[in-house]
């Protein structure tokens, strides 16, 4: 893989972001972003306890999705009280996905400000709160919706490898899916992950690679791929935004309404023929970029 860091600002006018960044389609870390916030100073485990410490939570462990994984299945659920004790306790691979936490306290709504002068479109009924142990991972994948994301991180350090959306054939994407063949758990240590003689093509892709510490704000274009592992138990919110064109829109549609249904219904009717077929198009589209 060729990673490059990603550009970093303390502040990033509004022009100089849309221009070099959000036109682009390239992603860039500003540090200063969220600590204005309440939120940066007030959230935290104990003040999450106080207030959803009994609201039932869906977790999800480190293991890869196969062919005959369900979509976003949980694997165990736990009260939020009860997670935030067991991550806090020492190094634990849960996380929890999607949580929107402010369904269940719209009051967390005021502790933090849209930022409306880097883009347009924000999805404000939908901000969504992660959450991970130390040594969880969300592996490589990119959202289905097409949205851009703003990710702010506000407990912990996390590592986190970007690619454009262009990389696909390179990271051995599942055709249907938004998932890469790939596990690159641990990929950093040393300990034969990814495995590129399995996996050749991903020698040329071509991204980049950011550790987000506390207050740090990543702006993730649309469509970009991304595997993020939790150095330290933390939280970070993200915020979504709809593109502006018309094409993007209905990208993100065709994925969540048309690609999803129909990938849903073979692998429940066919799964193992679908996941051969599936798995001869990932390496037919990988050998054509070598």
């Amino acid at each position: 893989m060729n990673l490059r860091p990603v550009d970093t600002y303390n502040i990033l006018e509004g022009e100089i972001f849309r221009k070099n960044y959000y036109e682009l389609k390239k992603p860039v870390v500003i540090k200063d972003l969220a600590k204005s916030w309440p939120a940066y100073q007030k959230w935290n485990w104990d003040y999450f306890k106080s207030i959803v410490g009994e609201q039932r939570v869906a977790l999800y462990n480190n293991v890869k999705s196969d062919a005959y994984t369900p979509i976003n299945t949980a694997d165990d659920y736990k009260t939020f009280g009860e997670y935030i004790d067991m991550i806090s306790a020492g190094p634990a691979g849960w996380r929890i996905f999607l949580f929107n936490i402010f369904d269940h306290a719209p009051e967390l709504i005021q502790d933090f400000i849209w930022p409306d002068n880097l883009m347009k479109g924000f999805v404000k009924k939908y901000p969504m709160l992660f959450v991970g142990g130390e040594g969880s991972i969300t592996h490589m994948h990119f959202d289905i919706d097409m949205s851009h994301i703003l990710h702010t991180q506000f407990a912990g350090k996390k590592r986190v490898l970007l690619f454009p959306y262009e990389e696909k054939d390179r990271l051995y994407r599942k055709p249907f899916e938004v998932l890469s063949l790939v596990d690159f758990s641990n990929y950093n240590e040393g300990n034969g992950k990814p495995d590129y003689n399995a996996f050749p093509a991903l020698k040329k892709a071509n991204g980049y690679e950011v550790i987000l510490e506390p207050g740090d704000t990543l702006f993730m274009p649309a469509g970009y791929w991304h595997h993020m592992e939790y150095i330290d138990s933390g939280f970070a919110m993200s915020l979504r935004a709809l593109q502006s064109s018309a094409s993007g829109k209905l990208h993100g549609m065709w994925n969540l309404f048309g690609m999803r249904t129909i990938d849903t219904i073979l692998k429940k009717t066919a799964p193992k023929p679908w996941y051969e077929w599936k798995k001869k198009k990932i390496f037919r589209s990988a050998e054509k970029v070598l």
